[in-house]
């Protein structure tokens, strides 16, 4: 049994949440052992929560392939279009300020519904534009919609499920949104953009409907008092032989003990017992952004023209290149949900880090090389290849895990407000990078990858020293021992 420390701010340091953890801060044995399997309503439960995942991928997505129809239907200019694009960030930094409040208002299933109506009227009104104005309030309602669900969605997904498995499906929404991404931009090359406005609103109201089959968040109806409800939406949730009185008791008493301490407010996030974990949640935010991946996502056919790819194959063609590299992107994320509780998260999170350096570093050597007019026939190539290595690498880790330690590391009390103050940090780097690339590109295109690859590096130092291990570990235990890290 772990050592009992002394109460500071009148919060139990010492707490049985604490007793199967052993002297180098893992879980013991019991822990593991009696961790029950997972059910069909859980299994079914996260896939309804990731149709959400599958809309931000839509939205993410459908910029590009649709550029020419609407620049030609419409007649805007490329100015006109940068910011029709880039509004989706300014949609998703508005969510961001109220995503963690809402949901912990309304509740998890409600806030991924509210969300979803917002998703819908974004798409439609996109689909039906007859003018600027009404395609930018669309794309606008889409980032206020999945400015909501990036949030929501990892968070409802970690709280119903079981500790041994809570990474991978927790990992599986950015596979959701992998494909969404992938699957919007396949058609996009067959479809008119209109019709591809359309289908975005399949997944948005395939989650509405099977919101009403699913049961809402356990701890959140503990926090909010709704006794009955939690004790029976757990038993469903683990199955009704499973024993849940301990999980029960540890699920209440650590929620009660932390509303005793405070309200969700945003400056209880800057007392000293939730420094360790604001740091993680913010730094791997910012980290996983001024990395460069929305750069890729935005402008991989600027990147290619600039290396002159398109000489070589056609412009007609560039859609059809990048399919390939969407594809190795969604299976890295697969294989990132297999091994989210497998290896673990550090391990990923610096593998990952690690592949995004050197693709980055050779990227900015290879348009060093051409600046130089050396291996020039090779350039096209080399910047390909360092592309898809740096899709695979970013979605084998950084493109999921920090959200899924975002959804692990805050306690329940302060959950809300930590949740919009990191999606605000996520938005606002999505929103510079995406929109100081170009400008960065022209300055230097060998010198803006290197300091993506920079970045990147940072990562891995930032990962190996500030980083816990959250695999195999409940979630009461874990925010306990961040409370009193750096105390």
């Amino acid at each position: 049994m772990g050592r009992e420390i002394p109460e500071e701010d009148g919060l139990p340091t010492g707490s049985l949440l604490l007793k199967d953890v052993s002297s180098d801060g893992n879980p013991g044995n019991s822990s593991s052992s009696s961790d029950p399997s997972v059910t069909p309503l859980v299994v079914f439960s996260t896939l309804v929560a990731v149709c959400g995942s599958f809309v931000i991928g839509c939205a993410s997505g459908y910029s590009s392939p649709s550029e020419s129809g609407i620049m030609e239907d419409l007649g805007l200019s490329t100015a006109a279009y940068s910011l029709f694009g880039s509004i989706l960030t300014i949609g998703g930094l508005i969510a961001s300020l109220i995503n963690g409040r809402m949901t912990d208002m309304m509740g998890r299933r409600r806030a991924m519904g509210i969300s979803q109506i917002f998703s819908t009227a974004g798409w439609f009104s996109i689909a039906l534009a007859k003018n600027t104005w009404w395609l930018d309030i669309g794309r606008l309602l889409n980032g206020v919609g999945i400015g909501v669900l990036c949030y929501v969605v990892p968070v409802y997904i970690a709280e119903i499920t079981p500790q041994s498995i809570r990474g991978g499906f927790t990992a599986f929404n950015q596979f959701s949104s992998c494909c969404g991404f992938l699957l919007i931009y396949f058609l996009g090359t067959i479809v008119s953009w209109r019709i591809l406005a359309l289908i975005g609103c399949i997944p948005c109201v395939l989650q509405i409907f099977g919101l009403f089959f699913i049961p809402e968040s356990p701890r959140w109806l503990v926090k909010v008092g709704q006794e009955k409800e939690f004790e029976a939406t757990l038993q469903r949730l683990r199955g009704k032989s499973v024993d849940i009185s301990q999980e029960a008791t540890d699920i209440r008493d650590y929620t009660e003990t932390f509303e005793r301490q405070s309200q969700s407010r945003i400056l209880d996030l800057f007392q000293r017992r939730y420094a360790h974990s604001l740091i993680i949640g913010v730094g791997l935010m910012i980290l996983q952004q001024f990395g460069g991946p929305n750069a890729f996502s935005y402008y991989a056919s600027s990147i290619f023209e600039s290396a002159d790819f398109s000489s070589s194959i056609g412009t007609r063609s560039m859609a059809v290149v990048q399919i390939p590299h969407l594809f190795f992107r969604s299976r890295a994320t697969a294989l990132s949900v297999i091994l989210t509780d497998k290896a673990g998260r550090r391990p990923l999170l610096m593998v990952s880090s690690a592949g995004m350096t050197l693709s980055s570093i050779v990227l900015g050597l290879s348009f060093f090389m051409q600046d130089l007019q050396y291996w020039t026939e090779v350039t096209p190539i080399l910047v390909y290849v360092c592309i898809m290595v740096y899709s695979v690498a970013y979605s084998l880790g950084m493109a999921v895990l920090p959200w899924v330690i975002m959804s692990e590391v805050f306690p329940v009390n302060v959950k809300g407000s930590a949740g919009s103050l990191v999606s605000f940090s996520n938005w606002s780097c999505s929103w510079i990078v995406s929109y100081c690339f170009n400008f960065m590109f022209e300055w230097s295109a060998p010198g803006t990858f290197l300091i993506f690859a920079c970045v990147c590096g940072l990562t891995i130092l930032f990962t190996a020293k500030l980083v816990p291990e959250t695999k195999g570990r409940a979630l009461e235990e874990l925010q306990t021992s961040l409370a009193h890290s750096l105390q």
